[in-house]
């Protein structure tokens, strides 16, 4: 008895909750649109990879069922900064690059059509190294995958996993 009254609390006190642990809020769709990537250096490619990746994860993540438009929950956004900088250089008499890093920033928009509190407009950004002696486009689409990992994962905890 003890437990069902707290899991009625709990239910009660944060709202609706998928057995994944999503707050759904009573919702049952949501839809993404495609990232368009306003930065100089994301390609069509990068924008496709996030956009499937948003998508991926909240269908993992959640019982929710994805529509191609008009979700009761619905993510749009840009990938607004794609930079390659220095992370770490070596010593001595002519420093070095030894380290290098791609930011990948990406603005979102959430709509959740049940409850327009839980609306935002947040910029995220995330990063990964890699050595300095290989070429980003040899491990781009390598580096992309981790950072879009950490960025959805990011996006669905603002979103759909907001106490």
């Amino acid at each position: 008895a003890a437990a069902v009254l707290v899991l009625s609390f709990s239910v009660v006190s944060c709202g609706i909750y998928s057995p994944y642990g999503a707050q759904t809020g009573g919702a049952r769709t949501f839809s993404v649109d495609y990232f368009t990537p306003v930065a100089a250096l994301a390609s069509p490619a990068v924008a496709q990879r996030f956009t499937e990746a948003l998508k991926d994860v909240v269908q993992r993540q959640s019982t929710l069922r994805w529509e191609s438009t008009g979700g009761e929950l619905h993510f749009s956004g840009r990938i607004v900064g794609y930079e390659v900088t220095t992370s770490a250089v070596s010593g001595g008499e002519s420093e070095t690059a030894t380290q290098n890093r791609l930011t990948v920033q990406v603005q979102v928009v959430y709509n959740n059509k049940l409850d327009a509190e839980l609306n935002f407009e947040r910029t995220f950004s995330k990063f990964a190294d890699f050595p300095a002696d290989r070429n980003l486009f040899d491990v781009e689409e390598e580096l992309t995958e981790q950072i879009n990992e950490q960025l959805v994962q990011e996006v669905f905890n603002a979103s759909l996993g907001n106490w």
